[in-house]
């Protein structure tokens, strides 16, 4: 059952089959196992390294599964610091806040209803992926028999650092809004997951919002819609209602509220690479020269708008284990990832989807001109967005691909990427689905058009999704 439950990047599966209670605390304990090993390596000789810190969403399995982990956890020796109903965000700024040696958020996060699994992030909320953790984590649970171990009793606690989080949300957040002397209407769609409840907590006393709430309920554990902002389809009531209500901008959130994707006063969805190249300006601005961390996937604007604002633009491979990763080895200021995750070294970092919202507000107000006026600049080239490809050997597909445009400059940090100069692509393996994933730049949309037709002569059976 392990097996079927790992994934590149967390934990997560079908509820009660294959992840139910029992994997649940046999993770907790691996959790405990590693992340306190860990840390003890590493030195730390501080109480605070021998505690988990746990989260948990919204669904309706989350308190069962958290009640496991968290005693796999105790039962192993370390000590679980509970935290409650929260984003997932919050469990990063708790394992900094209290100097934990990791922490576990019970979510999964855009994932339909009967879904759960677990977020597992070490010291300094540092992220586990399959190669930085994740595997031997996966080895320590396949060891545990519960029937056969013998307690340890370690302790838990509980927590409410709501006051905390939402100072440390909005530090960047204009005086103006918090005072109500400038007023921004927003409409924000919580998509019946973490949203509607951080949303309140940090945003509730900020005057200078005026803030029309959609899919805010998410005490049935249920979704009107699916909770993942990046299918065009499930942003159709916040593009509505921003027309219907005349708002300055709307946004969306996943799940568990740590991505978000964003429309402008007319409702036209804006990409987060464009999204990342304005906001990057005002970043820059603050802190001159830095480095900004973006996703391979991202339009040829975003590194040149960095490069004219005097930053430095640095390019990762797709995915917030790899994100987080480069935003340390860089000490980036700020980055952003097409998928609607926004990274911020005032948190840590990692990405948040309330200090996004801190951000793009701010940086509205003090413009003092329209959304869809101040991302126009970005808009420098014929993008295809994301299409989808079957192929029975991706492998094969991608080496074709070389082949047909080996004239081009290719690498291959994340997948295959082509550079033709008037255009270029990306081609790589989902993750968490047996498909190819293309994006296409070009000089212009015919260009754009002719150039997909083409390489998708080599990518298999395209899918629309």
């Amino acid at each position: 059952m392990l097996g079927k439950v790992f994934k590149a990047y967390d934990i997560r599966a079908i509820y009660p089959k294959p992840l139910n209670e029992k994997l649940a605390w046999q993770i907790g304990y691996a959790a405990g196992q590693f992340l306190t090993g860990e840390a003890a390596e590493a030195g730390y000789d501080d109480p605070m390294m021998r505690h988990v810190v746990v989260g948990h969403d919204m669904r309706v399995s989350s308190p069962a599964l958290s009640e496991s982990l968290k005693q796999g956890i105790r039962d192993f020796g370390a000590h679980v610091v509970d935290v409650g109903l929260v984003d997932t965000p919050f469990v990063s700024f708790a394992i900094n806040h209290l100097g934990c040696c990791g922490g576990v958020q019970v979510t999964a996060s855009h994932n339909p209803a009967n879904y759960n699994g677990f977020k597992i992030s070490r010291t300094h909320a540092r992220p586990i992926g399959m190669t930085t953790g994740l595997d031997e984590i996966r080895r320590y649970a396949a060891m545990i028999d519960r029937d056969k171990h013998t307690a340890r009793n370690g302790r838990e606690d509980t927590r409410d650092l709501w006051d905390a989080y939402r100072q440390h949300a909005l530090q960047d957040l204009d005086a103006s809004l918090l005072e109500g002397s400038a007023t921004l209407k927003i409409v924000i769609d919580a998509s019946n997951g973490m949203a509607g409840t951080m949303v309140p907590r940090v945003f509730a006393d900020v005057r200078g919002l005026q803030i029309t709430k959609v899919n805010f309920d998410n005490s049935t554990g249920t979704f009107v819609h699916e909770p993942n902002p990046l299918v065009e389809a499930n942003l159709q009531q916040v593009r509505d209602t921003v027309l219907e209500v005349g708002a300055d901008l709307g946004i969306c959130f996943d799940g568990d509220a740590d991505r978000c994707m964003v429309v402008d006063e007319n409702a036209d969805i804006v990409g987060c690479d464009l999204l990342t190249a304005w906001l990057s300006q005002n970043m820059l601005r603050r802190y001159p020269r830095s480095s900004i961390v973006y996703d391979l996937r991202s339009s040829k604007s975003l590194p040149e708008m960095i490069t004219e604002a005097g930053g430095r633009p640095v390019r990762s491979r797709v995915g917030h284990v790899f994100m987080k990763q480069k935003m340390a080895d860089h000490d980036a200021a700020f980055g952003g990832e097409l998928s609607g995750h926004f990274y911020f070294r005032s948190n840590f970092y990692t990405d948040s989807g309330a200090m996004a919202l801190v951000e793009i507000v701010s940086a509205l107000v003090r413009a003092g001109v329209p959304l869809s006026t101040l991302i126009k600049p970005a808009r420098r080239y014929a993008q295809s967005g994301e299409i989808n490809f079957e192929t029975d050997d991706p492998q094969a597909a991608m080496d074709e691909l070389k082949e047909t445009y080996a004239d081009g400059v290719i690498d291959e940090l994340d997948g295959v990427t082509v550079d033709m100069g008037p255009w270029w692509c990306n081609v790589r393996p989902s993750n968490t689905e047996p498909l190819l994933r293309l994006n296409l730049e070009a000089q212009d949309r015919e260009t754009m058009d002719a150039r997909i037709a083409e390489v998708s002569e080599c990518l298999g059976r395209r899918v629309d999704k």
